[in-house]
């Protein structure tokens, strides 16, 4: 997917370039050391993936990110191997279009999800690989939520300006609802990120996300 993705119409907030010049000595540091916490668990994890489901532990899938850039985002796999992506495609049409289908954007009651699965995405482990993509620029541990290339296609003009941060593990969308809130209102916050970044924002939100986590976890 090239660069030209991003050609869409643009609007004023677009032009928005924040100056993120602890993003990278920041991501490295800490990414580093959470990694070295959490590389175990993941090995662990990968194993329970396997011998849950036969197939591979990992699960990559293409991405948009920072300057609207292609990259491949990692995570542990969820879903039985082979699945296609047709189902995930229809949903966020009908989120980002705001039709209510009964389901929230991400659901546990979707049949391709693995018992190992329904237990790492309600704890929200099967994202741990994605420090790897922090360690390699990719990500950032803070920033908009990966927007995966066919959203694009429902995005307002506005939205676009999502692209002039890296996008992070967590987020003011992640701490704040995730898929409770709409399409729209995630937006918004990722917005508001890229018009408030600073180290300050991306501390409160890294101290929010163990709290938040757990609190989606009793939810599930």
């Amino acid at each position: 997917m090239p660069d030209a993705c991003l050609t869409r119409p643009t609007s004023r907030r677009e032009a928005i370039v924040p100056d993120l010049w602890w993003k990278r000595p920041t991501d490295l540091l800490l990414g580093s050391l959470a990694l070295l916490v959490a590389l175990p668990l993941v090995l662990c994890l990968a194993i329970v993936v396997v011998l849950d489901d036969a197939g591979p532990a990992f699960f990559s899938q293409a991405r948009v990110g920072v300057g609207g850039r292609p990259f491949r985002m990692w995570k542990l796999r969820t879903m039985r191997a082979g699945c296609e992506q047709d189902t995930h495609r229809l949903t966020a049409a009908d989120w980002f279009t705001g039709r209510c289908t009964g389901d929230r954007y991400k659901t546990l009651a979707d049949p391709r999800i693995t018992r190992a699965g329904r237990l790492l995405r309600r704890c929200d482990l099967d994202e741990l690989p994605q420090l790897f993509n922090v360690l390699l620029g990719d990500m950032s541990l803070v920033g908009p939520r990966p927007a995966i290339p066919y959203e694009l296609d429902h995005y307002e003009p506005a939205y676009f300006s999502r692209f002039s941060v890296p996008p992070g593990i967590t987020g003011l969308w992640q701490v704040s609802g995730r898929d409770r809130l709409s399409a729209a209102e995630m937006m918004e916050l990722d917005l508001r990120y890229v018009r408030e970044a600073s180290p300050w924002l991306d501390l409160r939100v890294l101290l929010r996300t163990g709290p938040a986590l757990l609190a989606a976890a009793r939810r599930a």
